[in-house]
C-alpha cells in the first residue's frame, strides 16, 4: 500500500528536510514516528529538499507499506486514520494536513512536474513580532518597481547557473523554466511567488537576494542581467535568509510545454 501525504512545518524547528546524522530534520522526525506506529523502519520520500529554516505550507511525501505490514495494521488501512495517528505523535511544528492513497507508480519527487515557492519580505522600520523568523525584514530604500521588472525578466527558460550555490555536486543541466514569477505588495508586506519546472540548490534565495540588492541600489540592473545571461558561475551574491522562504507545494499532472 502506497500513501501520499501533504505536510506543513515550521522550518525554524528543523535542519532542513533531508535526513542527516544528527536526526533533527523533517524526514528523520517523520521516520521515527512511522517507526513507532508500524514497528519497523519506514522510508519517507519527499518532493524535494529544503534548507534549514525554510518553511513548508504543502510539501508532498509518500511512503509504502509491505503487505505484511498492512495486515498487522488493519486499523490504519483507511488513509484518514493515518492523519490522527501521525499528528498524535508529531511535534506541533510538523503537521500532516492530508493523507490519500497513491498509485503504484507515484513518486513524491519524480512524479512532480514543478514546484511553487513563496518568499515573504517586510519593508518597514519595525518588524511585527509575529513575523520574526517568518519574513525578511528590510528597511530604507527599496524600489518595488525594480523588483517587479526583475520578476518579469526571470520568467521563461534561462540558464540559472549564476544563481546556483555549489552544494558539492552541480547538476549537469542548469537550465530551468520559471512559468510564473509575481510580486504582490500590500502595505509593508511584499510576497514574491515563483512557479517553475525545477529549482537549483538555493536558487530562490539567491534570486531574491540579488533582486533586493538591485532594488536597494547596491547592484545594477545590468549586472543582474549579465549574471542571468552568462550561464556561468558567479561569485555567490548575498542570499536572502532562509526564514522568509516557503515551499508552497509540488505540482503534479501534465507537464507544461
Amino acid at each position: 500500500m502506497k500513501l501520499r501525504l501533504v505536510i506543513a512545518y515550521d522550518g525554524t524547528a528543523f535542519q532542513g528536510f533531508q535526513s542527516q546524522s544528527h536526526g533533527r530534520t523533517v524526514q528523520d522526525t517523520l521516520e521515527v514516528v512511522f517507526g513507532r506506529i508500524v514497528g519497523q523502519r519506514v522510508i519517507i520520500h519527499g518532493s524535494g529538499r529544503t534548507d534549514a529554516g525554510v518553511h513548508a505550507i504543502g510539501q508532498t511525501v509518500h511512503f509504502e507499506l509491505t503487505q505484511e505490514q498492512v495486515s498487522r495494521l488493519r486499523r490504519l488501512e483507511e488513509p484518514g486514520r493515518w492523519l490522527a495517528a501521525l499528528n498524535a505523535w508529531l511535534p506541533p511544528t510538523l503537521r500532516v494536513l492530508r493523507v490519500m492513497r497513491a498509485s503504484k507508480n507515484f513518486h513524491a519527487r519524480f512524479s512532480a512536474s514543478g514546484k511553487i515557492y513563496r518568499y515573504d519580505l517586510w519593508h518597514a522600520a519595525v518588524l511585527p513580532p509575529h513575523l520574526h523568523q517568518r519574513a525578511w525584514h528590510l528597511y530604507g530604500k527599496l524600489d518595488h518597481e525594480l523588483i517587479r521588472q526583475l520578476c518579469a525578466l526571470i520568467e521563461g527558460a534561462h540558464d540559472f547557473r549564476g544563481f546556483c550555490a555549489n552544494s558539492g555536486s552541480l547538476p549537469a543541466e542548469t537550465v530551468r523554466t520559471l512559468h510564473r514569477v509575481r510580486l504582490r505588495v500590500k502595505g509593508p508586506s511584499l510576497t514574491i511567488t515563483l512557479e517553475g519546472d525545477g529549482f537549483l540548490y538555493r536558487m530562490v534565495r539567491m534570486l531574491v537576494g540579488a533582486m533586493v540588492r538591485v532594488a536597494q541600489g547596491k547592484e545594477s540592473m545590468e549586472s543582474f542581467k549579465r549574471r542571468l545571461a552568462d550561464g556561468k558561475p558567479w561569485p555567490t551574491p548575498a542570499m536572502a535568509p532562509a526564514e522568509g522562504l516557503y515551499l508552497v507545494k509540488a505540482v503534479y499532472g501534465k507537464k507544461r510545454p
